[in-house]
C-alpha cells in the first residue's frame, strides 16, 4: 500500500513540475519586448499658467467734491453705456449754472446796447469789441458751469458690469475718490509667460498672416467652450524669468469668465522629426530618466536621456538615443545593468503607438 502512495506521489511531482517548466518556457518566450525611437513630426500640447482680465476694467471716480445723493445700480449687475450710476448732490453747481446764465444774459444785453451805439457812431469800435469780449466771457462761465453739473452725475462710459461699491449711499466724496469699477466682459484678454526657446519655436513655425490658437483650461478643470486666438506678443523678455508674456483674445458670449480668474493656457505647436520612445520604456534614478539599450550582442546598457517635451504616454527625446537604437519596452524591472539576454520580440513602434491610445500627426 504504501508503494501506491509513493507512487502516487512521485507522478503527482512529476506533473506539477512539468507544468511549472512549461509556465517558466512560456514566461521567458514573451518576458522582453524591445521597440526602437520613432522619428516624425508630431504635434506637442504645452500648459501655461495665465491671467485672465477683461477687455476693459476701469476705476469709477467721483470728479466733484460732495454727497452721494443717489446710486441707481447694484454689485455685480449688467449697465448700459449711458447709463446713471451714481449722483453726488448737484444743489450747489445747479446754482452756479444759474448765476454764470445770469450774468451771461446781463452781459448779452449789454452787449447788444453798445452794438446799437455803435452802428450809429456813438461809441468806439474798441468799446464794441470789449462789449463782445464780456459776453463770450459770459458764455464760457454758462459751459463750465455746466460741466461741474454734469459731473455729478457718473454715467457708464460702455457695457460692462458693476463691481463692489467702495462708497455707501450719503457718504461725503472728495474730488478723485474711488466709488467702484466697471468691466467689460464681452471679450477676455488672457496673458501667460512663454520660455525664449519656446517663443523661438513658436516663430520658426508660424506661417505669415497665421494667429495661434488656444484653449483655456479653466480653475474647474473643465475646458472653456471656445478657443481664443493669440493677438500680442509683449516687446520685451523679463530678464529675471527669461519669458516673454502673450496675449490671447477669448470670446465670452456667455457671460462665464471674469476680470481677475485664473486658469491654463493650452497650446499645440508642431515639432519636426521629433524622437519618439513611450513613456513605459523609461525609469527614473535620482531624478534623471533612463532607458535600457540592447547592443549587438545583447547585452542591456542603462542609458541616461534628456526629455524634451511631454505626449500622453508618450516622451519626445532631447539627447540620449537614436532611431537605431533598440530599447526595452517590456521587461525593465526584471533586468540590471550589463546584464545579458536570451531571445527577445522585437516590435515597430508603429505598431506600439496604437495601443498606447495616443494620436501622433
Amino acid at each position: 500500500m504504501s508503494r501506491i502512495f509513493m507512487f502516487i506521489g512521485l507522478c503527482a511531482t512529476l506533473f506539477f513540475a512539468s507544468c511549472s517548466s512549461k509556465h517558466e518556457e512560456k514566461e521567458e518566450e514573451y518576458k522582453f519586448l524591445v521597440t526602437s525611437p520613432l522619428k516624425r513630426d508630431t504635434l506637442v500640447t504645452r500648459s501655461y499658467v495665465c491671467q485672465i482680465r477683461a477687455i476693459q476694467h476701469i476705476e469709477l471716480r467721483a470728479l466733484e467734491r460732495g454727497y452721494l445723493q443717489n446710486i441707481y445700480v447694484d454689485e455685480g449687475k449688467f449697465v448700459r453705456k449711458g447709463q446713471i450710476m451714481f449722483q453726488i448732490m448737484p444743489m450747489m453747481y445747479k446754482a452756479e449754472l444759474q448765476r454764470a446764465e445770469a450774468e451771461a444774459k446781463f452781459a448779452e444785453i449789454e452787449y447788444l446796447n453798445t452794438k446799437q451805439l455803435a452802428d450809429n457812431n456813438v461809441v468806439s469800435p474798441n468799446e464794441l469789441a470789449l462789449a463782445k469780449a464780456k459776453f463770450d466771457k459770459a458764455n464760457a462761465e454758462v459751459s463750465v458751469a455746466a460741466v461741474h453739473l454734469s459731473f455729478t452725475e457718473i454715467r457708464a462710459p460702455f457695457d460692462g458690469i458693476m463691481d463692489r461699491f467702495q462708497v455707501r449711499l450719503g457718504s461725503l466724496v472728495d474730488e478723485g475718490d474711488l466709488l467702484s469699477t466697471l468691466s467689460d466682459n464681452s471679450e477676455m484678454w488672457v496673458y501667460f509667460n512663454v520660455p525664449e526657446a519656446e517663443y523661438l519655436n513658436y516663430r520658426a513655425t508660424q506661417k505669415k498672416d497665421s494667429l495661434l490658437k488656444v484653449k483655456l483650461l479653466m480653475a474647474n478643470n473643465e475646458m472653456f467652450d471656445y478657443a481664443g486666438i493669440v493677438q500680442t506678443i509683449e516687446a520685451d523678455f523679463n530678464n529675471e524669468t527669461g519669458n516673454i508674456a502673450f496675449r490671447a483674445t477669448f470670446p465670452n458670449k456667455k457671460g462665464l469668465l471674469r476680470h481677475g480668474e485664473t486658469g491654463n493656457v493650452i497650446a499645440t505647436a508642431p515639432l519636426r522629426n521629433a524622437l519618439i520612445i513611450p513613456q513605459k520604456a523609461t525609469f527614473e534614478v535620482l531624478e534623471k530618466k533612463y532607458v535600457f539599450v540592447i547592443d549587438k550582442d545583447n547585452i542591456i546598457r542603462q542609458r541616461e536621456i534628456s526629455i524634451r517635451a511631454e505626449l500622453p504616454d508618450l516622451y519626445v527625446i532631447a539627447s540620449g538615443l537614436t532611431e537605431n537604437d533598440k530599447i526595452m519596452l517590456e521587461g525593465i524591472r526584471k533586468v540590471r545593468d550589463e546584464e545579458k539576454i536570451g531571445e527577445y520580440k522585437f516590435e515597430d513602434m508603429k505598431s506600439v503607438l496604437p495601443r498606447l491610445k495616443v494620436y501622433v500627426e
